[in-house]
């Protein structure tokens, strides 16, 4: 199976593949998110940023299905049609194509990393239990192709002389490829990465850097990330938006937000 090239970047339609409208969530008396709107542009690498507890994961978790806001609404378009996301479940939200990442490695630790990978596409392997008892030919097909996609994504991350080790043994920086390898396994059109720097050296962030922008611009993938290493930030990222105590305080091209007043104010306080 190859994988199909695409021209980059693939800002191709400059139409929304997620909107955010005025999201809000409230965890008893703690409002996590407050009419939070924002838009992330098909086939861009868009990051949210902000200080510790400024509701960045509380949105991941909005769009992925985790949580389900209090009010406001989240779009998803495939390109064809758009779908709110706000009462889906998460196995219907990863089959429209979102797959995402955690801060904290979520990895089979006693399976091996080629496991891991075919673990990831149960959705797509062909699961009826007559194909399965008798081995059809369209069951095998179903199983080649998975495998041949786990090697295919274990060789771009250049985790291919890993495949046969359990991923809880791996180092840290290849646990942290192998969780995107995973989610990318999956076939997303939007892959979500919560903090995939998180404990990197500088070497393995300039690494991470050039996959994440390979992703974007070879295989059509749209990019959002959370990020608080703002090398990954400003050298990557098309669009930024940053929220401070679960509100919209900017959003813009990373120089223009780097040079906000609000934003400077949010991460480095205002002189007496």
């Amino acid at each position: 199976m190859t994988q199909t090239q695409a021209k980059a970047p693939a800002q191709e339609d400059a139409t929304n593949i997620i909107t955010g409208d005025r999201i809000s969530i409230r965890f008893g008396g703690l409002m996590a998110l407050s009419q939070v709107s924002f838009e992330m542009r098909a086939g861009s690498i868009t990051a949210i940023i902000g200080p510790n507890g400024a509701g960045k994961t509380t949105l991941f978790n909005c769009i992925t299905g985790f949580y389900r806001p209090t009010s406001g609404n989240i779009i998803y378009s495939n390109g064809e049609d758009e779908h709110s996301l706000n009462r889906m479940p998460i196995h219907k939200i990863a089959r429209l194509g979102i797959a995402r990442t955690y801060q904290n490695i979520r990895l089979f630790g006693e399976m091996t990393a080629l496991e891991n990978l075919l673990v990831a596409q149960h959705q797509k392997v062909n699961h009826h239990l007559i194909s399965g008892i008798f081995k059809t030919s369209a069951f095998r097909r179903s199983e080649s192709e998975a495998t041949e996609r786990a090697w295919f994504w274990l060789r771009f991350m250049g985790l291919e002389k890993d495949a046969n080790m359990e991923a809880g043994n791996l180092p840290y920086g290849h646990q942290r490829r192998l969780e995107v390898a995973r989610a990318m396994a999956t076939g997303p059109r939007l892959i979500c990465l919560d903090e995939p720097a998180a404990g990197l050296n500088e070497q393995e962030t300039l690494g991470l850097n050039d996959l994440i922008t390979r992703l974007r611009d070879e295989h059509q993938v749209s990019v959002l990330l959370i990020e608080h290493h703002m090398s990954v930030v400003m050298r990557i990222s098309d669009h930024v938006v940053v929220l401070d105590h679960g509100e919209v305080i900017s959003a813009g091209t990373p120089a223009n937000v780097q040079a906000d007043p609000k934003v400077i104010k949010a991460y480095l306080g205002e002189e007496e």
